[in-house]
């Protein structure tokens, strides 16, 4: 052979194999380069904010019972700790059973899909482990292509380095969809078994873990049959991979489902009262109802669900004023007034999610108002007490003439603030706040949470421009038993994040309306107004203390305090129509909510006095005098001495005052305190004298009507 013919060729040579090798190392690169893609190319297709579950908020009372669930998705996070292992093995072996051997994806697995889906010549097929699933519903959509399913494994080998394989079965047993509405693990024992999944049963687990493949096909309230087949699958697959024994995989097979559905989703009785918590968190905390619907907080709320429950059924089918546009409507709330905590809230009588809350609505307060804007103020000016007198006459002030009239058109001259109070005069409330003034009155209402920007004399009876919601009407009214200190009204106690730290607690905030002893004063002439006033329907036989309210034909109220708790209840139209009737209605259903919450709570049966201060005198009434009656006695020297009678009632406080008839002006001749009998000073045997007695109030200084009057003479 020519060596030096061979070597004169070659580059001949190497020319013709240039495009190959230049072919295959480029192919090699690219292939280099994606395998570096799909290794670390991760980052770019998983996002770590989609890593954080969607979970609902629970609204819990501060003893763990959950009131209701506000979410999107119903989702409640639990630890993998949580998760018991054959529940664990259950999903394991029928999902990936190489699930703690493979890096993320089992090469073995897709190698027989690809397999399948070339012989198919199309996609058919799919070897995704639990990693790749977590991934796809993650952070991808569900389209069986060839791009979405790279994209799938980049994620899942982020994944596996990145997370430990506990945590990746953590987050995919959380995220997993069970059907009928329900996310992850936890939710779907709740929902199916009531109960959480650490008590789940091996069959029990196995029955869940077999869902997630067709979760309505498989459902087990709907399909029982195939619930049992595809259980008893997932159980031959934990016998074949080792996680139960051949005695408990027979045993297990021939349990029932032991599934049990909840009737709690029907019931409504809980919706106004949460639905003023997300009110409540989104105006004081600012956290939004969608991410409360997503947050997975922990709300921990001062309801009383046994007072609850009693409020809202009395207020579905209790008695309500008539009217003239169909059903009235109402709005009741309870709130213990040592707290401000509100343990029941009723926006309407049939209210669920959605409607209109009617506790927020700001209505004309009407005569409950009158303790607030009148009465209290006066007291405290040191120049007014209950026994104060007041005017009673038809009468009209101001520059612009205004004309109040009392409800029921009686007027008695004068009356005492006390009186006043108990019978709800309007001239004696309008008068009284004339006296005191306007301006002054207005700085006691906005220590009451009862601000108004009214400048008229009706501020006294109610009518105003914008009116307060029962939620603030209850708090002023709570004052009164708290010795004049207002407590802010809340529902929410604190707020735990879903790592159950706390980043909201309620702050405490008190205001002083009145002194105590100003308080105590008008808490004693509310009970009065309970048991004989205006708010005297109904039956009630614990202490109670209150006010009643009708504004004109629109609405009627009753707000008022046990020892324990400060309520009020409106009745009335959202808009239009009138009212046939009065506040009894709300006072006697407030008074039958009462008396249920005692025959369960058990409340006090009398206000307790608080130290330093002065308990109110019982009113005096004064009796009408109509058997005065009179006798003479011969004393000597031709001279008489006379002594008239009258009957008198119990009450040993009333003062007689004895007047003789005279030409021009009658003169007091004398009085007795207590007693019915009066000496007459002698006088001569011809002469004649006639008398009458008035009774005086020694409280109010009052006088009564004369009595009859009674001659005295010597018959010859």
């Amino acid at each position: 052979m020519n060596i030096k013919g061979i070597i004169k060729r070659f580059p001949h040579g190497l020319k013709r194999f240039k495009w190959p090798i230049f072919i295959v190392t480029v192919v090699l690169l690219l292939v280099l380069i994606g395998y570096l893609t799909i290794l670390f190319g991760g980052r770019f297709v998983v996002n770590e904010k989609d890593l954080i579950l969607e979970e609902m908020t629970t609204v819990e009372t501060d003893d763990g019972e959950v009131i209701e669930q506000i979410y999107t998705k119903n989702r409640e996070v639990v630890s993998i700790d949580q998760v018991p292992e054959h529940v664990k093995g259950a999903f394991i072996s029928i999902e990936d059973s190489r699930f703690y051997n493979h890096s993320g994806v089992d090469f073995k697995g897709i190698m027989r899909a690809v397999y399948k889906d070339i012989i198919a010549m199309k996609k058919v097929e799919g070897a995704s482990t639990i990693t790749q699933q977590l991934a796809k519903n993650m952070f991808l959509s569900n389209d069986k292509t060839w791009m979405r399913k790279t994209k799938e494994v980049m994620a899942s080998l982020y994944l596996e380095r990145n997370y430990t394989k506990d945590e990746i079965l953590e987050m995919y047993l959380n995220r997993i969809y069970f059907g009928e509405g329900t996310y992850g693990i936890e939710a779907a024992s709740k929902h199916y078994f009531q109960k959480s999944v650490s008590d789940l049963t091996i069959a029990q687990g196995a029955l869940l873990a077999g869902l997630p493949k067709a979760p309505n096909t498989y459902s087990p309230f709907d399909h029982p049959e195939k619930a049992a087949e595809r259980r008893n699958i997932v159980l031959s697959r934990m016998y074949d991979t080792g996680r139960i024994e051949a005695d408990t995989l027979k045993q297990m097979q021939g349990t029932t489902l032991a599934v049990e559905r909840s009737e709690e989703g029907k019931e409504t009785w809980s919706n106004s009262y949460v639905d003023q918590v997300i009110h409540e968190a989104a105006e004081k905390y600012h956290i939004s109802r969608d991410e409360l619907k997503r947050g997975g907080y922990r709300i921990v709320v001062e309801m009383d669900p046994v007072i609850q429950r009693i409020a809202a059924e009395e207020m579905k089918n209790g008695e309500f004023v008539p009217g003239s546009s169909g059903p009235v409507e109402g709005a009741f709330t309870l709130m213990n007034h040592s707290t401000g905590g509100v343990v029941a809230i009723v926006g309407g009588r049939h209210f669920k999610h959605g409607d209109f809350n009617r506790i927020r609505a700001a209505e004309a307060p009407a005569s409950t108002i009158k303790p607030f804007a009148v009465y209290g103020p006066a007291m405290m000016t040191g120049d007014y007490d209950p026994f104060s007198l007041l005017s009673d006459e038809k009468q009209t002030f101001g520059s612009n003439d205004y004309a109040p009239k009392n409800h029921d058109d009686r007027y008695d001259g004068e009356v005492s603030l006390y009186q006043a109070l108990v019978e709800s005069k309007n001239i004696s409330a309008v008068w009284l706040l004339d006296q005191i003034g306007v301006s002054y009155a207005k700085g006691f209402l906005d220590k009451a949470g009862l601000p108004t920007k009214d400048k008229g004399l009706a501020i006294a009876l109610g009518g105003l421009s914008d009116g307060y919601t029962p939620l603030q009407m209850v708090e002023a009214y709570g004052s009164l038993a708290q010795q004049g200190i207002r407590k802010e009204s809340y529902t929410i106690s604190k707020i735990l994040d879903r790592n159950d730290k706390v980043i909201h607690e309620h702050p405490t905030k008190e205001t002083e309306v009145f002194d105590k002893q100003t308080s105590w004063f008008l808490t004693e002439i509310l009970q009065r107004t309970v048991n004989e006033g205006t708010a005297s329907a109904g039956d009630y036989s614990k202490a109670l203390a209150g006010k009643t309210g009708t504004h004109q034909n629109e609405h009627v109220w009753f707000a008022g305090y046990t020892p324990e708790y400060a309520g009020v209840l409106w009745m009335g139209y959202d808009q239009s129509g009138e009212i046939n009737g009065s506040s009894v209605y709300p006072t006697r259903l407030m008074k039958k909510i009462l008396e249920k919450v005692d025959q369960e709570k058990g409340l006090a049966a009398a206000f307790e006095k608080p130290d330093g201060v002065e308990s109110l005198p019982e009113p005096v009434d004064l009796p009408v005098i109509t058997d005065l009656r009179g006798s003479l006695d011969l004393t000597g020297l031709a001279l008489l001495r006379g002594t008239i009678q009258w009957t008198i009632p119990d009450d040993e406080r009333i003062v007689y005052r004895i007047f003789r008839e005279e030409d021009g002006e009658d003169v007091k001749v004398g009085e007795v305190t207590g007693k019915n009998v009066y000496k007459v000073s002698a006088f001569g045997i011809f002469d004649q004298s006639t008398y009458y007695v008035i009774p005086v109030d020694p409280l109010t200084g009052k006088e009564g009507q004369p009595s009859n009057a009674v001659t005295l003479k010597w018959d010859l």
